[in-house]
């Protein structure tokens, strides 16, 4: 029982600090009438204040570290949802289709520019 009690003294206070970000994303995705979905807002908001060191990794990490583990059981509602949608989706797949390429296209464009962005970076601090 003592293990048990220890192991939600760690966990409690981890989902804790998600939660905690999750809702700041929330509110701010709420004030300013944002498009981008509060999650995402305060995933982001987590990925600054861990790199910043305002909150530690080891604050987070197990719960991080389960959720990744079972990141598989959070596609299965979407999935049933394209199984019970599908006759809407056959009707638009052309548009799915074009919007998937598109984006798809945008992603691998905007990701290598980035990473070139931060080669020459990497470069110009290494002849300083």
């Amino acid at each position: 029982m003592n293990t048990i009690s220890n192991k939600m003294k760690q966990t409690l206070p981890q989902i804790g600090w998600l939660l905690v970000f999750w809702l700041l994303g929330e509110i701010i995705r709420y004030l300013f009438h944002l498009a981008i979905p509060g999650s995402i807002i305060g995933m982001i908001l987590l990925t600054l204040s861990l790199e910043f060191k305002i909150i530690k990794l080891h604050q987070v990490k197990d719960v991080s570290d389960f959720l990744i583990r079972n990141m598989a059981f959070f596609f299965i509602p979407p999935g049933v949802g394209l199984m019970v949608n599908l006759e809407l989706i056959a009707d638009n797949w052309l548009a799915i289709t074009a919007a998937t390429l598109l984006s798809t296209v945008l992603v691998l464009l905007v990701t290598g520019w980035v990473a070139q962005i931060g080669r020459s970076k990497t470069s110009e601090n290494e002849n300083v």
